[in-house]
């Protein structure tokens, strides 16, 4: 499985974010608790993309390797993005 390919997929993040969604609304939250949270994952998931797409064309050219970690907070409503550009 290319894992790359499927972690800048749009269909992968859109089915993750709705699915996380649906839960979030399942377990009796309100429906603006569950967009905002979608947004998160879709906003994250655009930098994600972005910033993979970018590294293999870097790497392709030989010039900089990027290397880029997210971490989802649900608790705390919170998404943190590392990334170290070497």
């Amino acid at each position: 499985m290319d894992w790359k390919k499927k972690l800048t997929s749009r269909k992968l993040w859109v089915a993750v974010a709705d699915f996380i969604g649906m839960l979030i609304v399942a377990f009796g939250y309100a429906e603006s608790v569950a967009t905002q949270i979608t947004a998160l994952i879709m906003a994250g998931a655009g930098v994600i993309g972005y910033l993979v797409a970018e590294g293999l064309a870097d790497y392709a050219n030989g010039t900089t390797t990027v290397v880029t970690e997210a971490k989802v907070d649900p608790a705390a409503d919170a998404v943190e993005i590392k990334t170290e550009i070497e």
